[in-house]
């Protein structure tokens, strides 16, 4: 982050008081933590309503030169304010250059490179999505997106070559949960993988095993478990 403070003084606009912020670290393929560079010259902003586009920086890794979308940094106030907290305008940090993957590309990072999972505590569905987004990341896929088409349940990711379903209801999801996701994915040429806060319907586990759908809980320290052969097939070495 180069001469970046690791902590910014954030007032916030509603009750005016006052904290101390420090970004979240996250870990980048390579294995090197990587923070969203706070702008301690910015003036934080009361989050009124939620935009997808919105919720993410892009930012540079100073290690290995790869660029990468990152949760945007906030700040939840005993008020009951969230706070959106400004980061500089370049998002990226110094460090050695380096090519980026080629567009469209997944390029899954060797596992004896891999360093060890982050999680992101969950509280919220937008945590069980973000901890799913970073997990998926860490498993090597790129350009996580907001999937085009909005599942009968939860929130859709989407990078190139796969589908994903985060479901953060308390509902165990359904065979026809399982289903769709698989169907959807077979019409967009993709694998799928299936992220529950709530676990599965025993249907539904079946139906997933069979169909060979990778399928994951996410518990509240927010680190995805697998619960079938092909979720742990999904993270083994062999890939």
């Amino acid at each position: 982050m180069g001469a970046m403070p690791q902590s910014v003084a954030v007032r916030c606009p509603a009750c005016s008081h006052e904290h101390q912020y420090a970004a979240v670290a996250y870990p980048c393929a390579c294995g090197a933590p990587v923070a969203p560079p706070l702008d301690p010259r910015g003036v934080p902003v009361a989050v009124r309503h939620r935009a997808w586009a919105e919720e993410w920086v892009t930012v540079r890794c100073a290690a290995c030169g790869r660029s990468g979308q990152w949760p945007r940094p906030e700040l939840g106030c005993p008020c009951g304010t969230v706070l959106r907290i400004p980061v500089t305008g370049t998002l990226s940090s110094a460090g050695p250059a380096a090519a980026p993957p080629t567009p469209g590309a997944r390029t899954p990072v060797p596992p004896r490179c891999r360093a060890p999972f982050v999680p992101v505590p969950i509280r919220t569905a937008r945590d069980a999505v973000t901890a799913a987004a970073l997990y998926l990341r860490w498993l090597g896929y790129r350009d996580i997106r907001r999937a085009d088409q909005r599942p009968p349940a939860g929130i859709g990711l989407a990078a190139p070559g796969l589908l994903a379903q985060v479901d953060p209801t308390v509902r165990p999801a359904s065979v026809r949960d399982v289903e769709c996701l698989w169907l959807t994915a077979m019409a967009e040429s993709a694998r799928c993988v299936y992220f529950s806060l709530a676990g599965y319907a025993t249907e539904g586990r079946v139906r997933a095993d069979a169909l060979g759908v990778p399928l994951f809980v996410l518990d509240l320290a927010g680190t995805p478990q697998p619960v079938n052969d092909h979720a742990d097939a999904l993270v083994s070495p062999a890939r």
